[in-house]
């Protein structure tokens, strides 16, 4: 049981809850579930979860300000499972730092894919992971196991792990001309318009001007390109 990824439902259809915990913990997941934004803020505090999963109409608060909340630690990833399927809704929850959003009604295996996927991220094990834990491009160094960003002005910038996932796909590929069918392929991508709010997101972190990138440079009609030499280490 302490190896379970332990993820928080947060809910207050107590229906939901218990079919979310009862899929995720048929796949070696521990599951906490809670009615209200303030009782999983309290239970944060005290043990930090892998993956919250959210509905944004929670009776005590907006589920968007949860999620803007939860991103100031960026271990841990973040779901949100809402009624509310409107493209605003899906845009606005992305930016404020969800690694994907489901709408309901939903399915669960669909659910536990999608939360393997973003505990994996968090979490990376695989050899090349172990050995490379870190990649120097331009002024930035890229440090996998905390998602973290440092400039050479030592200034540090934190990644949610989707934005972190996508850094990942440039860097393993640099100088080389990426799709948007592949970056869809290679990311669990609730909607295509994820594509655009995460890289909008990661430029506004990494160039110096977001709308007029030189690190990660469209190419109309092809794609995406990342420019710099990569230095792993």
């Amino acid at each position: 049981m302490e190896n379970r990824p332990l993820v928080y439902v947060i809910d207050d259809e107590q229906d939901i809850c218990d079919l979310v915990c009862a899929e995720l913990e048929r796949y070696s997941f521990s599951t906490e579930a809670f009615s209200t934004g303030s009782q999983a803020q309290r239970a944060i505090k005290k043990r930090i979860p892998s993956l919250c999963i959210i509905d944004l109409g929670l009776p005590d608060m907006d589920g968007l300000s949860l999620v803007q909340n939860l991103f100031s630690d960026k271990k841990i990833g973040v779901i949100i499972l809402s009624g509310r399927n409107s493209l605003p809704d899906k845009v606005l929850g992305l930016e404020l730092g969800a690694d994907d959003y489901i709408g309901k009604p939903f399915d669960p295996r669909e659910l536990v894919a999608r939360a393997k996927s973003i505990v994996r991220r968090l979490n990376p094990s695989d050899k090349v992971a172990a050995e490379h834990n870190s990649a120097i491009f331009g002024e930035w160094t890229f440090d996998q196991p905390t998602l973290t960003l440092t400039n050479t002005d030592s200034r540090k910038v934190m990644l949610s792990a989707a934005e972190a996932e996508i850094l990942n796909i440039f860097l393993k590929a640099p100088k080389k001309i990426l799709s948007r069918e592949r970056l869809l392929s290679e990311h669990a991508m609730p909607f295509d318009r994820s594509i655009d709010v995460r890289m909008s997101r990661l430029r506004k972190k990494i160039e110096q001007d977001h709308k007029n990138p030189r690190i990660i440079k469209t190419v109309y009609g092809a794609g995406y390109i990342f420019t710099p030499d990569v230095i792993w280490r």
